[in-house]
């Protein structure tokens, strides 16, 4: 997996991965970047790197849970590596499609994630063949009315 520093923007900014995945985060940039992270499931620093094919960018993100990473020098990039448990997870497109695919038979919780919205978690049966589709509506709810 690669996140990809360029124009100063981690890309992409939301990664799902697997527990035991390694990210590469090249720089792009002609400039110098950094990419660190304290978050309680993963803390590195690759330090100060300008686009140089000779230098390790590689992290192992071995437990699961969010990391956020950011750049030292650059206050406005961040992304959000989220390290699951199992590989049934997708990224949404610029539709907000997804599709998640060769999921065993049998019932399971479904949980559609947002970096600023609550989480939504709906049961879904999968049957031995065919399709099913969930939709997710993710917003504030009970929001007083002025």
């Amino acid at each position: 997996q690669v996140v990809t520093q360029k124009d100063a923007v981690f890309r992409p900014h939301v990664l799902p991965i697997m527990v035991g995945t390694t990210v590469e985060w090249p720089n792009r940039d002609e400039i110098f970047h950094n990419v660190f992270s304290y978050s309680e499931a993963k803390q590195f620093d690759l330090g100060l790197y300008k686009e140089d094919k000779n230098v390790m960018t590689q992290v192992i993100f071995g437990k699961p849970g969010r990391v956020d990473a950011f750049c030292s020098i650059h206050s406005k990039m961040h992304c959000i590596i989220l390290v699951l448990e199992n590989p049934f997870f997708a990224g949404t497109d610029a539709k907000g499609a997804y599709a998640i695919t060769n999921v065993p038979p049998g019932t399971y919780r479904l949980k559609a994630w947002h970096e600023r919205l609550p989480s939504l978690t709906n049961e879904v049966t999968v049957p031995e063949k065919g399709e099913v589709k969930i939709d997710f509506v993710l917003g504030i709810k009970n929001l007083p009315q002025y």
